[in-house]
């Protein structure tokens, strides 16, 4: 069969804006290809891998193994703000996509997923640098996005009874 080609490393940022470009241009497949050549040259690459993880989460409504590849490729992220943000994310699109496709369990699903999404988004807003409010702004969007839909909320096994002694 056909094997791949390796780019070169003076290629590397004309290749991460291409990268970019093709996630503008909504070919998720394009730019997660492109990132995955980067990382075969630079392992660590931090943008290769935010690129790809957006990259990843672009295609969950139509890839059922993306949100576990994009979930993956967080763990390689160095910073903890970087692991949480973007895992947030992950989850917050897997959600959205779940919605939007509706199917059995929909609601429930959606909930419990933006849920951790606006888990993850607190525990990266604490770690935040000085003037970064871009968990702010996910957690916010999720609010909105919950309060848009008011048929999600959690089942009636996580609503906790309270206690009542004799």
């Amino acid at each position: 069969m056909f094997e791949l080609r390796p780019i070169s490393q003076d290629s590397l940022a004309g290749a991460l804006a291409k990268a970019e470009r093709y996630r503008l241009l909504n070919e998720p497949g394009e730019a997660e290809s492109i990132c995955r050549d980067i990382l075969k040259i630079e392992p660590a690459n931090q943008q290769a891998l935010i690129s790809l993880i957006l990259a990843l989460t672009d295609q969950i409504p139509d890839d059922a193994h993306a949100f576990t590849n994009a979930v993956a490729a967080v763990d390689r992220l160095q910073t903890r703000y970087d692991q949480a943000y973007y895992e947030g994310i992950a989850w917050e699109r897997r959600a959205k996509a779940r919605h939007q496709g509706r199917g059995q369990g929909a609601h429930r699903y959606v909930y419990e997923w933006i849920v951790e999404a606006m888990r993850l988004f607190d525990e990266a807003a604490a770690l935040r640098a000085p003037g970064n409010d871009d968990a702010v702004l996910r957690w916010n969007a999720c609010v909105r996005f919950l309060d848009r839909n008011k048929e999600l909320g959690p089942t009636a096994e996580d609503i906790s009874e309270p206690v009542v002694s004799e």
